[in-house]
C-alpha cells in the first residue's frame, strides 16, 4: 500500500495524517474493484474460506462493505461504479432479504452508505433504480434479526427508507422496534450486552454504538443523539484504554479480522462532540490501530484485507466469515466525514492512556479489570465477566492483552486446567474494583471455580478457590504465553508447586491455589517475590502487600463448610 511520507510534526506517534486515511480508503477500494463481476453487483474476492452463507451471499459483502469506505471517501467517480452495481444488483442479482439472513446485514451497509451519499449517489439514480433498491432494502423493516446487534440493521435500512420517503410507517416501526430491543441490555456506565447473555467486544463500539449514534445524528434528532451520544461518550473513557502504546487494539472477542474497524467509535465520538478525549489523543488511538495492521501483513501483496488479525489466520474466523469480510474494517473510515479543518485532523497527536502512566482501571458492567503499564506500553485485561455462548478461547480466558493472543491446546494461557478440563462456562461476575476482579464459573459436572486476580504495576496475584471437585483432583494453572520483545512469568504462591508450570491438588473440601505472574516489556524487571507478599490463613482470607504500595484482604466465604459449590464467593475485607 503506498502511503504518504509520515508527518512526525502533526503526528509524532504515528506519522499518520489526514492524507494517509484517504490514500488507505483509495488504495483498499483500487485493490478490490479487479474482483468486480462485469455489472459491478458482486465482488468475489479470492480465497477458499466461504461463509456458511455461501458464495452469493459473499459477494453482495464484498459490494456493501467496500461501498462503506467509499461513502465515507465521498468520491464521485468511485461512487459511480457502485450505482452500476446498485442498479444491477437490485434487478435480480442480489438475494432477498429474509428472516436472520446475511443479506440483512450487508442491507444495512448499503442503506447507511446511501444515507451518507444522498446527493452524490442516490439522487443521481434513475426513478426505476431507486424503486427497485428501495423495495429490496423495504424487506429488512420486516426480517427478523438475530437477538443482538443485528437489530440494530433494520434501524440502519429503516432510518435511510423513512428519509425518502418509502414505506414510512413500516420504516418508522422498525427504527423504534430495533432502538427499543437493544435497551434491555443496556446495562450503564456506557456498555451493551451483545444480546440477552455476557458477551462484551469490540461490537459495543463498532455496532452497539455506531449505529444508534450515526442513526441520531443524521436524523438531526437531538433528544436521541443526547441518550446515545452520552452513552458514547462515557463508553470512550473505558474504551480508550483497550488500545496499546504500540496502536494495537485488545485482542479478544470475536470477528477479530474487522480489525481497525475498532477506531470507529472514535472517529465518531469526534464526529458528534460526544467525547471525553482530545482531538490529539483521538487521531493517536484510531491511526495507532490502522497503521499497526498495516504494518503487520493485514493487507497482501495485491492489497487486499487477508482474514486473520495481522496476516492470513483461520483461528480468528468464524462461520460467517467469507473473503469479504474483513472489510468491515470500512467503518474505521467515519472519520473522513469530519472535514478536513476539524481539529481532530489538525490538532498534534497526544499520548493515549496506555503510554501516560501505569493504571488499574476497574470496568463495572462486563467485570473487567484493565491493566496497563507506561513502560511497555503492554494493556491487560483480566475477564471477569464475559463469555460467548460456548466455549470460546477468545472469550472464556481470565486475560488477554493487547500483545499475546490466547494459546492452543495444551497450552491454554490464562486458564484454570481442573483434571486436564481447561473450560469457563457459566461465568458469574462476583465484584471489581480498585485493583481487584473477582468470578465464579464452571468446569466439568459440579466443581466451580471462584477467581480473584490483584494487580499493581505489571504485578498479578491469581487466586483460584476449586469447590466440588474430588480430593486428589489435579489443578493447573497457566499464565501468560511469552510475545516478541515480552517476558511472562508465573510463580506458585499457596497450593502449587512448580515454577514452569505451577500445579497442585484438592484436599478434602474447597482448596485455594494462589500464584504471582506478570507479563512485561522491561528488560530488568524486579524480581516477583520483592514486589509483593502473600499470605493465607486457615479460614481461607487472602492477604496481599505491594512493596512501597498499599496492602488489601480478600476472604473466599460461603453460608457454611457443606454449601453447595456455587454458593461460595469472595469479597474485599
Amino acid at each position: 500500500m503506498h502511503l504518504p511520507p509520515p508527518d512526525t510534526a502533526l503526528s509524532p506517534r504515528t506519522g499518520y495524517t489526514r492524507a494517509h486515511w484517504e490514500a488507505a480508503a483509495d488504495s483498499l477500494l483500487a485493490a478490490v474493484e479487479p474482483y468486480a463481476t462485469e455489472d459491478r453487483a458482486l465482488y468475489h474476492l479470492p480465497g477458499d474460506h466461504e461463509s456458511w452463507s455461501g458464495r452469493l451471499s459473499d459477494g453482495l459483502e464484498g459490494y456493501a462493505r467496500t461501498l462503506l469506505i467509499a461513502a465515507f471517501r465521498r468520491d464521485e467517480k468511485t461512487l459511480e461504479r457502485y450505482a452500476d452495481g446498485l442498479a444491477a444488483g437490485t434487478a435480480g442479482v442480489w438475494p432477498r432479504v429474509e428472516h436472520r439472513s446475511q443479506p440483512l446485514v450487508e442491507a444495512a451497509s448499503i442503506a447507511l452508505a446511501l444515507r451518507l451519499t444522498r446527493p452524490l449517489l442516490w439522487d443521481r439514480l434513475d426513478d426505476g433504480v431507486r424503486q427497485r433498491a428501495a423495495h429490496w432494502l423495504g424487506d429488512a423493516l420486516t426480517a427478523e434479526p438475530w437477538p443482538n446487534n443485528w437489530e440494530l440493521f433494520p434501524v440502519t435500512v429503516g432510518g435511510f427508507l423513512q428519509e425518502i420517503g418509502h414505506e414510512p410507517e413500516a420504516a418508522r416501526a422498525a427504527v423504534d422496534r430495533g432502538l427499543a430491543r437493544i435497551e434491555q441490555w443496556y446495562l450503564g456506565d456506557g456498555w451493551y450486552s451483545d444480546g440477552p447473555g455476557r458477551a462484551f467486544d469490540y461490537y459495543n463500539g463498532w455496532a452497539m454504538h455506531l449505529y444508534p449514534v450515526l442513526h441520531a445524528w443524521l436524523s438531526d434528532d437531538s433528544h436521541l443523539l443526547d441518550l446515545y451520544g452520552t452513552r458514547l461518550e462515557t463508553h470512550l473513557a473505558d474504551y480508550a484504554r483497550l488500545f496499546g502504546g504500540d496502536g494495537a487494539p485488545m485482542l479478544q472477542g470475536r470477528s477479530l479480522t474487522y480489525r481497525f474497524a475498532a477506531a470507529a467509535p472514535l472517529w465518531l465520538g469526534a464526529l458528534t462532540g460526544r467525547t471525553p478525549l482530545s482531538p490529539g489523543e483521538t487521531r493517536r488511538l484510531a491511526s495507532g490501530a490502522l497503521r499497526h495492521f498495516l504494518d503487520h501483513g493485514a493487507v497482501d501483496d495485491r492489497g487486499l484485507l487477508t482474514l486473520g488479525w495481522h496476516g492470513p489466520d483461520e483461528a480468528f474466523l468464524q462461520g460467517y466469515s467469507g473473503p469479504a469480510s474483513p472489510y468491515w474494517a470500512s467503518k474505521a473510515f467515519v472519520g473522513l466525514l469530519l472535514p478536513p479543518e476539524h481539529e481532530a485532523w489538525t490538532a498534534r497527536e497526544e499520548p493515549g492512556p496506555a503510554e501516560r502512566a501505569d493504571a488499574v482501571t476497574p470496568v463495572g458492567p462486563p467485570n473487567w479489570l484493565l491493566q496497563s503499564t507506561g513502560s511497555d506500553g503492554v494493556v491487560r485485561l483480566h475477564n471477569h465477566g464475559s463469555e460467548d455462548a460456548r466455549y470460546d478461547p477468545f472469550y472464556t480466558r481470565l486475560a488477554y492483552s493487547t500483545a499475546t493472543r490466547p494459546a492452543p491446546a495444551p497450552s491454554y494461557d490464562n486458564s484454570v486446567v481442573i483434571d486436564g478440563d481447561p473450560g469457563r462456562t457459566g461465568i458469574e461476575p462476583l465484584g471489581v474494583g480498585e485493583g481487584w476482579a473477582a468470578s465464579r464459573h464452571t468446569v466439568a459436572g459440579d466443581t466451580r471455580v471462584v477467581s480473584l486476580v490483584i494487580a499493581h504495576g505489571a504485578v498479578e496475584v491469581r487466586a483460584h478457590l476449586v469447590t466440588g471437585a474430588a480430593p486428589g483432583t489435579g489443578v493447573r494453572v497457566t499464565g501468560w504465553t511469552a510475545a516478541e520483545g515480552l517476558r511472562a512469568e508465573l510463580l506458585p504462591a499457596h497450593g502449587l508447586s512448580g515454577e514452569s508450570d505451577p500445579a497442585g491438588v484438592t484436599g478434602d473440601g474447597p482448596t485455594l491455589f494462589v500464584a504471582l505472574a506478570r507479563l512485561t516489556g522491561d528488560a530488568h524487571p524486579r524480581p516477583l517475590a520483592d514486589l509483593v507478599s502473600v499470605e493465607v490463613s486457615q479460614d481461607r482470607e487472602l492477604s496481599v502487600g505491594w512493596a512501597g504500595g498499599p496492602s488489601a484482604r480478600f476472604r473466599f466465604e460461603a453460608p457454611d463448610e457443606r454449601s453447595d459449590p456455587s454458593a461460595w464467593t469472595v469479597t474485599p475485607v
